[in-house]
């Protein structure tokens, strides 16, 4: 009751707020999003600068690590504590990171900055899709949500090209100290115009729980990251972080079942919308990141691309992707309607990721644009759709850890399918260039199945056509995994149930969504 007086009582200053709260939101999103495409782009200058190239990939795994682990963590905050104020550190956190990072002097310490910066990042995006759960009903929610999935689909398709551009004219450490003004502004909007409802809880945080959590996370994934290249699946280290992984989760559900404030209320699950949402969040991350990691690869090794045109071609996919998620939204509030996205989505997404497998070396660029574009139309019907379907499965008291719970699993689903996909695409290059070129295929792809575009053009013509080859028989068994992966969601969307949006049709003039409904009609 206390939460919707204090809702009520200041609607005059969220009409002219909020649409400077919307802008803040989308700056915010966009941090999340942008930072490890543009860091990405300038890897090779920084281990060029700072050496350590033996660690590079923890550059990208602490951060990774970072977010997954702090993500539910952040969503619980924001549920005991007060979203503002939990959003607000998380950002200032970020920014820490980020700054730290553009000062680091060696790897060691950059990789120690990349994790500061990583568990800021978990809140970030948590944040904004909570804040719009509290600010928006659902029935309005879905075209915020839509803007806010077109903002992810701009950073992925920009963020190569700014990293590109701000490393050559700036510098690798500006790829970090970027995020500050933009974080500054959006701290700034936020501080000034966000206005929501305090809230202390008596109890206090669950540490045990969040132990736990965080080291089956980080166990799972080590697992994913390093199985498969740093170490053999079935070496000791990595039955050992299995075990350990599959301990503390099993350690965390008993927990759960008995903390004062669980740190994930296992309570959100008993919603069958809710749980089908989060196995749909997990195939699309699954998914979506995989097909982000190989299609470039594709282009550049078998259809010519350069790394950049590579970025350009992805937009069929990033395009198709934020149109859709703009629509989508659209519809969902004007009609109330929404399963029949995650239905359409995840067949679009089947049938798409199946073309895509059916790619050969004698594909031309227009087909494969039309094929991504396949894909791009069934992952924009699943984007946001599943955070309004699972938080409008909660109450709004467990609004931040629905949003958490449903970002953790896309996040894990990621790290699930370009390890997954990942192995299953090396193997099968290493298996053809064996095949096609003998002992030399075997050595060329002994240290990596993923030759850059300078290596590419030092093979002899047999060697290169060989890896073209390699390459096309690997995104086939990738794409076709992906694609029976992707039977999983269609089959979670056929028994999601249509649950009216909450606030939807007519409000009563005192009724709480009328209090934030009509500055956000306004901010259209």
């Amino acid at each position: 009751m206390a939460d919707t007086q204090t809702v009520e009582t200041e609607p005059e200053k969220q009409p002219k707020s909020v649409r400077v709260v919307l802008l803040a939101l989308m700056i915010t999103m966009m941090l999340a999003m942008l930072d490890n495409m543009i860091v990405g782009t300038a890897m090779p200058t920084i281990v060029g600068d700072l050496g350590g190239l033996e660690h590079l990939s923890w550059v990208v795994t602490a951060y990774t690590l970072a977010t997954a682990a702090a993500t539910p963590i952040w969503g619980k905050l924001g549920d005991m504590y007060g979203r503002k104020g939990a959003f607000m550190a998380s950002i200032v956190i970020f920014l820490i990171g980020s700054a730290l990072s553009g000062m680091a002097q060696n790897m060691g310490q950059l990789i120690g900055f990349r994790a500061v910066q990583g568990l800021g990042a978990g809140g970030l995006m948590v944040g904004v899709m909570a804040i719009i759960g509290d600010l928006i009903p659902p029935r309005e929610r879905g075209k915020y949500q839509g803007m806010m999935a077109g903002v992810m689909a701009l950073a992925m398709i920009g963020g190569p090209l700014v990293g590109g551009t701000i490393t050559d004219n700036w510098g690798w450490r500006w790829s970090f100290y970027i995020n500050l003004p933009l974080g500054v502004i959006a701290l700034a909007a936020i501080s000034a115009v966000l206005h929501l409802p305090k809230k202390r809880a008596k109890a206090g945080i669950d540490y045990l729980g969040v132990v736990l959590l965080t080291v089956g996370i980080t166990s799972i994934v080590l697992v994913t990251t390093w199985g498969g290249t740093e170490y053999a699946w079935t070496s000791a280290r990595i039955m050992e972080l299995i075990g350990i992984g599959v301990a503390s989760l099993i350690g965390f559900v008993f927990w759960q079942t008995r903390a004062a404030e669980p740190i994930v209320p296992l309570h959100i699950f008993r919603s069958r919308n809710f749980t089908l949402m989060s196995v749909i969040g997990f195939i699309t991350g699954f998914v979506m990141f995989g097909a982000t990691l190989f299609l470039p690869l594709y282009q550049q090794s078998v259809q010519g691309a350069s790394a950049t045109n590579s970025g350009l071609l992805l937009l069929p996919m990033l395009g198709a992707m934020l149109v859709t998620s703009m629509v989508a939204g659209r519809i969902t509030t004007n009609t109330g309607k929404y399963k029949v996205f995650p239905v359409v989505g995840s067949v679009l997404m089947v049938v798409g990721l199946y073309l895509l497998s059916t790619m050969d070396t004698g594909t031309s660029r227009f087909v494969s644009g039309v094929f991504m574009a396949v894909v791009g139309l069934g992952m924009g019907c699943l984007m946001q759709i599943t955070m309004l379907v699972a938080q409008n499965s909660v109450e709004m008291k467990d609004m931040g850890v629905a949003s958490s719970s449903t970002t953790l699993f896309r996040t894990l689903g990621s790290s699930f399918g370009v390890a997954i996909m990942g192995a299953l695409f090396n193997h099968r290059v290493q298996d053809v260039m064996a095949e096609r070129a003998g002992s030399l295929g075997s050595k060329i792809t002994e240290q990596s199945a993923q030759l850059d575009a300078a290596s590419l053009a030092k093979l002899p013509a047999a060697a290169r056509e060989a890896y073209q080859h390699a390459v096309s028989a690997g995104t086939h068994s990738a794409f076709l995994l992906g694609a029976v992966v992707a039977v999983t969601a269609l089959i979670a969307a056929v028994f999601v149930k249509e649950v009216p949006l909450k606030g939807a049709g007519p409000q009563k003039p005192g009724e709480e969504p009328t209090a934030v409904t009509p500055p956000v009609v306004e901010a259209v």
